[in-house]
């Protein structure tokens, strides 16, 4: 078709991880834990929540890492290389559809309408407007398995084109404006920051915040564990979920913070007052489950798959 906490960061963490329910214990007498997560904004929560102490207060002995491969989480999960991988809801629900054995211990970014942070682009004198207007173009996309192609996708069928005429290429979202200053795509769909990159260096303009036809709500991408690990781990899990929680929380709270830390572990700046993801205050399926509709109506899904399915049972989940 991307050191040090002082006191006051220490008593934050420590206020929100007694308010998720977590009991600090010694870290060194826990199991180590591999943790990745994707090296973007989506991804942020295991870092802040590596460099604000939200672990460690948690008793939990995590190592994190930058993991850029993102569509190798399952696998590595799986396999053992990690405890805990980050990756899209359309990856892991496919991973699950083949069986592949992963359950969601918390999720990660959530798309709120509100702050849009991924969008179709055209050049500033594109003749396109509409989406109609996509109709037989090329529109590039990061990859062809996230949000941004299936969210383009829904937007151009929900407001008047049509997606199956559209020629899809795969182009690092960094890339796409020179990719169409040199006639190789017509259009792309990216997301920050990208989408910041381009609107700021005004020969772009936002056609559509194609996540919309998607829903004003929804979960981005999520943190994963084995079953077999969830049910030989419980507390672990629940410890890891709420840890996660809590540092998006903070993150949430927080956004100059948080910034430094990405670009610690991302390797790329954030400007201030760059568009940034918002992150899940709590597990809630409800916020998955219109993506899974999404990918059953495109067939990407062969069945209807339930959103409460694939949490870990051992986290508590929210209505």
């Amino acid at each position: 078709m991307r050191p040090a906490v002082n006191c006051a960061r220490l008593a934050i963490a420590a206020a929100l991880i007694f308010g998720m329910g977590i009991t600090p214990t010694t870290a060194q007498n826990e199991p180590p834990i591999t943790f990745a997560g994707t090296a973007n904004d989506s991804g942020g929560e295991s870092f802040y929540a590596a460099d604000e102490g939200f672990f460690s207060k948690a008793g939990l002995n995590v190592t994190v890492q930058a993991f850029n491969n993102p569509g190798a989480a399952v696998a590595a999960v799986v396999g053992g290389t990690l405890t805990v991988g980050s990756l899209t809801i359309p990856g892991i629900a496919a991973a699950r559809e083949k069986g592949i054995p992963v359950k969601i211990i918390a999720p990660s970014s959530i798309y709120s309408s509100a702050t849009p942070t991924s969008g179709i682009i055209v050049l500033k004198n594109s003749p396109i407007k509409k989406a109609s207007d996509l109709n037989g173009k090329t529109i590039a996309t990061r990859d062809l398995s996230n949000l941004s192609y299936y969210g383009a996708n829904a937007w151009i069928d929900k407001n008047g084109g049509d997606s199956k005429t559209v020629k899809w290429v795969e182009v690092a979202d960094p890339q796409t404006v020179a990719a169409m200053h040199a006639g190789r795509i017509d259009a792309a769909s990216v997301s920050e920051p990208a989408l910041d990159d381009a609107l700021h260096a005004a020969d772009a303009r936002l056609l559509a915040p194609c996540y919309d036809a998607i829903g004003d709500k929804f979960a981005i991408a999520a943190y994963i564990v084995t079953e077999d690990y969830a049910r030989a781990h419980p507390d672990t899990v629940r410890k890891l979920s709420a840890a996660i929680i809590a540092a998006g929380t903070w993150a949430n709270k927080n956004r100059a913070e948080s910034a430094k830390i990405l670009e610690k572990y991302s390797h790329v700046p954030v400007p201030p007052g760059y568009a940034r993801v918002t992150y899940a205050e709590r597990v809630r399926p409800a916020d998955t489950q219109p993506v899974l509709d999404m990918l059953l109506h495109y067939g990407v899904l062969k069945a209807p798959m339930r959103a409460e399915d694939m949490f870990a049972t051992q986290v508590p989940l929210s209505p």
